[in-house]
C-alpha cells in the first residue's frame, strides 16, 4: 500500500526530530529510558517486539525475547552502568527500526523471487526517521499500528490467524481420519456410513463450518453434509457435499499449515500495492477469481466480481506484475503467439491444412500480405519469424468478442473466451498465460464507467459486430495479478491450493531471511 497521506503527528513532529537531531543535547536514549530506568516506552517497545507473531512476523528476528528480559532487569535492582544503558538503548532502537520496515513493506524484495514482479515505486519509508517521531510525540504504539497496511483485509487475516493459532493443539487434529469407503479410490457420499463420522464432526466444529452442539447422526448426512459443503466452498472445491480424496487432502491439513499459509499472506499484502487509485481491477491467481472495484473514503467497495481461467501451472503460468489498462479491443484479432505457432499450430497445419479455414486463421508476412491458404513457405517463413498466423474476429476466434489491454513486456491481457464451458471447473488454469474473463460486457461497463456514452448495448454491438476497433480509454485503469492463497470473506477465511508454487518460494525465502540476521544485543547477561 502506497503511504500519500503522512499522519498528522508525524508531520507535526518533524521539526522536533530536527532538534532531536540535530540541534538538542537529548540523546536519543533518553526517549527510551527516564532517568536511569527504561520508560514507558521501552516497555511499549519489547510489547510490540514480544507480538510480532500478530503480524505472521518473527519475535525471534528482532530479539524479542532478549531485550524483554534486558528491560526487566534494567529497572530493578542497580541501575545499570552508561556503558550498558548505552548498549540496550541502541538494541531497542535497531529493533524496532527492523520491525517497523517489516511491519510496512515486508521482510523480501518480492522480485528476488518472482524474477517478473514490479511493483510500483513506493514513497520512501525512513524507520529511523519514524521512530524517532513515534518517540518524540509519544505515542509509539499508535504509529507501529499505523505502520501496517491500512486493508480491511489485513486486519481480518490477522485475526483469522489468532483462531488458527487457537486451533494448533486442538483434540480434532489428534489422529488422521480414516480412508473413505471404497479403498484408496473411495469416495464418502451422502447417506453412507464411516467410521470416521465423530471425527469428521468434531473437525468441521472445530473449524467453523458446523455449529457446536450438532447431535451425530448415524450416517454421513444433514448437517454434517451442509457443513462439509461450507468447508468445500471455503478450500476452493466443488461444494457437492461428497468427500473425495482432494477434499480428504484439504480436511486432513494441519491448523500449523493453516497459520503459516496466512503468514504468508500477510508478508504478500505488505509489498502487494492494492490502493492506487479510486478504481483498479485485481487478479487474485490461485483462487481464479476477479474483482473490479472503487475506493471511497479509503474503504474498498467491489463492483464486480467473476471467475477467471488463467495459465496453465505446468508450462504456461500468468506472471505476476502491476499495469494500467489502456485501451479495448472489440471483435479482436487473434495474434497468435509465435511459441504456440512453432509447437502447436504449424505442426497441425502440415497434419491437416483444412484446419486453417475452418479456425477461420490467416498467414500475415511481414510486409503486410494476407494469405488464407497453407503452402510449405509460409510454414517456414513463420518458424523463421518472417510471417505470423492470426485468427480473424468471429464466433471462433480463441479471445471471444473483446479484449482488454494494459500494456506489458509479457503480451498478457484479460479477454473473454468462445469455452465458457472452463468457468463451471473449480480449478481454472488452462490458458496459455493470458486470462479469460467470464463476464466481459460487465467488466467493460466498469472499465468504461467515465465514458458514459458506452452503454451496455453500445459495447455488446461492438463485440458482435466482427469488425475489429480498438477503443482508448480516457483514464486508464490499474491492473494488479496478485498471489494469494488465502483471504477473508464476510467473516469466513478461504484457502486455495499454492498452484504455482509460489508460497514455497516465499516460505524458504523467510526463513533464509531470518537464519541470516545478526542480533541486536539485547542479551545484558
Amino acid at each position: 500500500m502506497q503511504i500519500k497521506n503522512r499522519p498528522s503527528w508525524l508531520i507535526r513532529s518533524a521539526a522536533i526530530v530536527l532538534w532531536l537531531c540535530c540541534g538538542s543535547s537529548m540523546a536519543a536514549g533518553q526517549l527510551w529510558f527516564d532517568g536511569e530506568r527504561p520508560g514507558a516506552q521501552a516497555r511499549e517497545a519489547v510489547q510490540l517486539l514480544a507480538a510480532a507473531a500478530t503480524h505472521g512476523l518473527v519475535p525471534q528476528d528482532y530479539d524479542a525475547s532478549a531485550l524483554g528480559l534486558a528491560v526487566s532487569r534494567a529497572a530493578q535492582g542497580t541501575p545499570p552502568e552508561a556503558a550498558a544503558m548505552a548498549q540496550l538503548e541502541q538494541a531497542l532502537s535497531t529493533a524496532m527500526e527492523r520491525y517497523l520496515s517489516d511491519v510496512h513493506r515486508g521482510r523480501i524484495d518480492p522480485q528476488k523471487i518472482h524474477h517478473n514482479f514490479s511493483p510500483p515505486q513506493r514513497e520512501a519509508f525512513d524507520a529511523a526517521a519514524y521512530l524517532q517521531a513515534a518517540l518524540a510525540a509519544r505515542r509509539l504504539t499508535d504509529a507501529a499500528s499505523e505502520a501496517a497496511p491500512r486493508l480491511p483485509i489485513y486486519a481480518q487475516l490477522r485475526e483469522a490467524l489468532a483462531r488458527y493459532r487457537e486451533r494448533v493443539n486442538h483434540p480434532a487434529w489428534r489422529q488422521p481420519l480414516p480412508r473413505l469407503p471404497g479403498g484408496k479410490a473411495g469416495k464418502l457420499a451422502p447417506g453412507q456410513s464411516y467410521a470416521g463420522l465423530a471425527l469428521l464432526a468434531e473437525r468441521l466444529t472445530a473449524l467453523g463450518d458446523m455449529a457446536p452442539g450438532l447431535p451425530l447422526p448415524a450416517r454421513y448426512e444433514g448437517p454434517l453434509v451442509d457443513a462439509a459443503k461450507a468447508f468445500q466452498q471455503r478450500h476452493g472445491l466443488a461444494a457437492d457435499g461428497v468427500i473425495g480424496k482432494t477434499t480428504l487432502a484439504q480436511l486432513q491439513v494441519m491448523p500449523a499449515a493453516r497459520v503459516r499459509q496466512i503468514e504468508l499472506a500477510l508478508e504478500r499484502l505488505r509489498w502487494t500495492p492494492l490502493l492506487q487509485g479510486p478504481r483498479m481491477i485485481v487478479v487474485n491467481i490461485p483462487e481464479f477469481v476477479l474483482r473490479a472495484y472503487e475506493v471511497q473514503d479509503g474503504q474498498i467497495h467491489v463492483q464486480q466480481e467473476m471467475k477467471i481461467v488463467v495459465g496453465k501451472a505446468l508450462d504456461t503460468r500468468t506472471p505476476l506484475f502491476d499495469e494500467d489498462m489502456r485501451f479495448i479491443e472489440f471483435s479482436p484479432y487473434w495474434n497468435v503467439p509465435p511459441s504456440i505457432a512453432r509447437a502447436e499450430i504449424v505442426p497441425r497445419l502440415r497434419r491437416d491444412p483444412g484446419y486453417l479455414a475452418r479456425e477461420n486463421m490467416e498467414f500475415v508476412s511481414a510486409g503486410g500480405r494476407v494469405d488464407k491458404t497453407v503452402s510449405a513457405g509460409l510454414l517456414e517463413a513463420v518458424l523463421a519469424g518472417q510471417s505470423r498466423i492470426r485468427q480473424r474476429p468471429g464466433p471462433k476466434n480463441a479471445l471471444g468478442d473483446i479484449k482488454f489491454v494494459f500494456p506489458n513486456s509479457d503480451n498478457i491481457y484479460l479477454h473473454h473466451t468462445p469455452a465458457t464451458q472452463l468457468f463451471e471447473r473449480a480449478r481454472r488454469d488452462f490458458s496459455h498465460g493470458c486470462i479469460r474473463v467470464e463476464h466481459p460486457v460487465a467488466l467493460a461497463k466498469f472499465v468504461l464507467k467515465n465514458m458514459p456514452e458506452w452503454t451496455p448495448e453500445r459495447i455488446q454491438n461492438a463485440m458482435s459486430r466482427g469488425e475489429s476497433a480498438t477503443l482508448r480509454l480516457a483514464e486508464p485503469v490499474p491492473v494488479l495479478i496478485a498471489y494469494g492463497t488465502t483471504l477473508v470473506k464476510d467473516g469466513r477465511t478461504f484457502f486455495f491450493d499454492d498452484i504455482y508454487g509460489l508460497d514455497r518460494l516465499l516460505d524458504a525465502a523467510l526463513r533464509k531471511h531470518s537464519g541470516s540476521l545478526a542480533p541486536t544485543n539485547g542479551d545484558q547477561s
